[in-house]
């Protein structure tokens, strides 16, 4: 057990910065200014579009969201579920709980409930993305890239930026079973990557910042969206 998901908490998921909106660093400015306040901070993946340890270079992209939680992780506590476009982040932030995909799920209470939480790019995605997904995140294979770096961040930065990531999924219902199939003792499951912002049961999908313009947040024991320009506004 990875502690308790309190009241007020909020989950930000697929914000894709900088290339998708600026709502992400926006609302992380008013987490360090105190004008929008949290116990605890869930990010559930992919809030950066290119984003990895081991780099310098990369990480000039996102610099000032960069800092931001970096001042941020100070004075609040923070849960990072590293995705597939933001991993190999622990030295990046050392006072982040930074959660790998080999150690997803993660199991946190929530009144009574056990919560298992995950990016989403970990079950039911087919045996040639995990070795993709592994070799990605392997620190010996980036520090190996490192002469070729710059030309490969720059050529993903730009394929990124035209990218296409807000599109409906077909039959997520039936995705959605098929994750559950590996989470049998959880009574609620919180993932992001699809970028749905949907419920079915007891699998909650995410709404993706880039996408649906909300997060979620703990109100009264549950699961709440909530639109991110309201809540700015407030």
């Amino acid at each position: 057990m990875n502690g308790i998901i309190e009241e007020g908490a909020l989950f930000i998921a697929d914000s894709h910065y900088p290339h998708h909106g600026n709502d992400f660093l926006l609302l992380l400015q008013k987490l360090v200014s105190k004008e929008i306040t949290t116990p605890q901070l869930f990010l559930m993946g992919d809030n950066f579009d290119l984003l990895f340890g081991y780099n310098d270079y990369v990480q000039t992209f996102s610099k000032e969201a960069v800092d931001l939680l970096q001042a941020l992780s100070k004075t609040t506590e923070i849960h990072y579920f590293e995705g597939n476009h933001d991993f190999c982040l622990a030295a990046l932030f050392p006072h982040i709980r930074v959660y790998p995909r080999q150690k997803q799920p993660a199991v946190f209470r929530m009144g009574e409930k056990r919560v298992a939480l995950a990016h989403g790019d970990r079950y039911a995605t087919g045996f040639v993305y995990h070795l993709y997904a592994t070799a990605l995140r392997n620190a010996f294979m980036l520090t190996l890239l490192k002469p070729l770096s710059r030309l490969l961040i720059d050529f993903w930065m730009k394929r990124l930026s035209r990218k296409q990531i807000c599109r409906p999924f077909e039959a997520f219902e039936e995705r959605a079973k098929q994750i559950l199939s590996y989470y049998d003792d959880a009574a609620l499951v919180i993932e992001g990557h699809f970028h749905q912002g949907k419920c079915f049961g007891k699998y909650i999908s995410l709404p993706s910042l880039a996408c649906q313009k909300q997060i979620a947040t703990v109100k009264n024991g549950r699961i709440v969206f909530t639109d991110i320009h309201a809540l700015m506004m407030k």
